[in-house]
């Protein structure tokens, strides 16, 4: 395994509502030139939790923190005019909080943080550090 010492949280950057699955974002991540899916796991906006990459590989989805770090996404992330906005449903929060959580008792080093903390972006879209408090 891995060693794990980053959660890193992204969005999709996709309108409110508009539902996008992981065949979505691996066909993206592939035009890309990416070998698979970049992300870890994949929040669908019914809360469902899937699986992308599997952790034992290293992702694709922050550079230069891929090799040590886990990337969890959510699909969602802007208005219906493409501004970058919390989209997340109640059932999108609950199961990242539920996620994050697990994550974190199964790589206690790890720490959390949001996209736009290693990269200009404002991907997730939300205050992760104020969400997500290290305990």
């Amino acid at each position: 395994m891995r060693a794990i010492n980053e959660i890193i949280i992204h969005c999709t950057a996709t309108p409110a509502g508009r539902p996008v699955s992981v065949d979505d974002i691996r066909a993206w991540h592939l035009a890309r030139g990416f070998r698979d899916i970049g992300y870890h796991y994949i929040i669908y906006l019914d809360g469902s939790v899937h699986t992308g990459r599997p952790v034992t590989q290293a992702g694709a989805h922050c550079k230069g923190h891929n090799t040590h770090s886990i990337g969890v996404c959510y699909v969602g992330g802007v208005d219906a005019t493409g501004r970058a906005c919390d989209t997340r449903t109640t059932a999108q929060r609950k199961s990242l909080l539920r996620l994050i959580a697990h994550l974190r008792r199964q790589f206690r080093a790890a720490t959390v943080h949001g996209h736009n903390e290693f990269a200009a972006k404002a991907c997730p879209c939300f205050n992760v550090r104020a969400e997500f408090r290290e305990p």
